[in-house]
């Protein structure tokens, strides 16, 4: 077979090689590409606004609000491969423009299930939502590492998750002056209501869900139009040898991923990574307002905007070092110093557990990006490409999983903080998986192709 470096296609001033890589990087389509980042970030903010809300509006206990995430993750892990799907026999544009579009849906949901006033309403909004976000997600992360040269394609897709955090903060900021504005601690008031006025008001407060929604449905419409007028690149490999030059079916590749260990082992700790991350922001601002009775849901907002500047700060210094020093050495120091967070986070009984959670945000920064491209360089054949990160993307079920579980101990328990252990013990395993691969990247250095 010849090199991978062969010239497929040369169009629109880039060229295409066999591998699927540019020989550059187009940078009008890599940056509108990494603008779609932001945009799942705000929606997977205004989730931990919502699951504060609606604990207080339907009487939900920690367990129950956790189907909040349930709802948005368990679609991520149902459509993911028929992304990839699309994908294969598409294009990843194609499959971009089909993410915005069932975003869009999601978001006008929420303008009928305000009216019919029921969670199972406003989760199947958030389930739409989600399918939406799989799409955009299965391949702008791909897409993102494909679209130029193999050796910085870790570094490309780290930038791009950079600006998630910036869609965190607007969606949390949206969230807490259009949803939690006027409302101080709702828990609090309408723990003094009954009856028909309890009912009334949280209809009331119902209708504030929409106006966040309103703004992200002009931004998505808009970058629906900018995309679909936008040449962009194929990225996806060939097969240089005739008798093998079709696509490999479902079948086939679930057949070649399956035999490789190191594939698995990045999808369970990319699984669980996503469970924690999830877990600790969802449940922050509960911590907040447990630990001080005092606050209100506004006040308690503000410190997810602290978490996600910190998650900010943390991606900016993590791109530094990963262009300078091992990325699995990286992610192990990374990884260790935020379990530690997590343990003070558990165990300190004052507001300092609340900041605590807040600078573990700072280890998560380059956790996602680098678990997804490490574990996809480790599909030596591209063919895979698409299917293979399908597979790491539905690993993101763990948000679904693993806030479920520390509802659970938290209800059982009857101890929001002591509940943190669940996010505790994953992240340590997280720190296991980057310290074997460490230990795998000493011994094979040959194999190392992350820059």
């Amino acid at each position: 077979m010849k090199s991978d470096n062969y010239l497929i296609e040369e169009t629109h001033g880039w060229k295409q090689l066999a591998n699927g890589y540019l020989n550059k990087t187009p940078i009008f389509q890599f940056v509108l590409v990494s603008l779609i980042f932001p945009l799942w970030g705000a929606a997977a903010s205004l989730n931990d606004i919502l699951i504060t809300q609606f604990k207080s509006v339907f009487t939900l206990n920690d367990a129950s609000t956790a189907f909040v995430q349930s709802a948005f993750y368990g679609g991520y892990f149902l459509i993911a491969i028929p992304a990839s799907i699309v994908i294969k026999k598409q294009s990843y544009k194609f499959a971009i423009m089909m993410g915005l579009i069932f975003y869009v849906i999601g978001c006008g949901m929420f303008f009928p299930a305000s009216q019919v006033a029921t969670y199972t309403m406003f989760l199947a909004a958030i389930f739409a939502i989600a399918v939406g976000l799989s799409f955009l997600e299965t391949s702008c992360d791909t897409y993102s590492s494909m679209i130029g040269s193999k050796k910085y394609a870790n570094l490309r897709l780290n930038i791009s998750q950079t600006l998630v955090p910036l869609g965190d903060i607007a969606g949390i900021i949206l969230g807490k002056y259009l949803i939690f504005g006027s409302v101080g601690n709702l828990s609090e008031t309408m723990s003094h209501m009954h009856g028909e006025a309890r009912i009334a008001y949280g209809e009331k407060m119902l209708q504030l869900t929409l106006q966040p929604y309103k703004y992200i449905l002009f931004i998505l419409v808009a970058m629906l139009i900018i995309l679909a007028i936008t040449p962009m690149p194929k990225c996806k490999a060939v097969s240089l040898k005739k008798e093998i030059n079709s696509q490999p079916s479902l079948r086939e590749t679930f057949k070649h991923l399956v035999k490789n260990n190191r594939f698995k082992k990045g999808v369970l700790a990319q699984f669980i990574y996503v469970g924690m991350q999830t877990t600790v922001w969802s449940f922050t601002i509960r911590l907040a307002l447990d630990l001080n009775h005092q606050i209100t849901d506004s006040y308690a907002s503000t410190f997810m905007v602290y978490s996600y500047i910190s998650w900010f700060i943390g991606k900016l210094c993590a791109n530094y070092f990963l262009n300078k020093y091992s990325v699995t050495k990286v992610l192990t120091i990374y990884s260790g110093l935020g379990t530690i967070t997590l343990i003070l986070t558990t165990i300190i009984p004052s507001m300092f557990a609340v900041w605590m959670a807040i600078f573990t945000s700072f280890f998560f920064g380059p956790e996602w990006p680098t678990i997804y491209a490490h574990t996809l360089d480790t599909v030596t054949d591209k063919r895979f490409t698409e299917t293979a990160g399908a597979f790491i993307v539905m690993a993101i079920v763990g948000g679904a999983v693993v806030p479920a579980i520390q509802g659970y101990v938290s209800d059982i328990t009857g101890s929001m903080q002591f509940s943190f252990i669940v996010p505790t013990i994953c992240y340590v395993l997280v720190t296991i998986y980057f310290f074997f691969e460490y230990k795998y990247d000493l011994k094979h250095p040959q194999q190392i192709t992350e820059s």
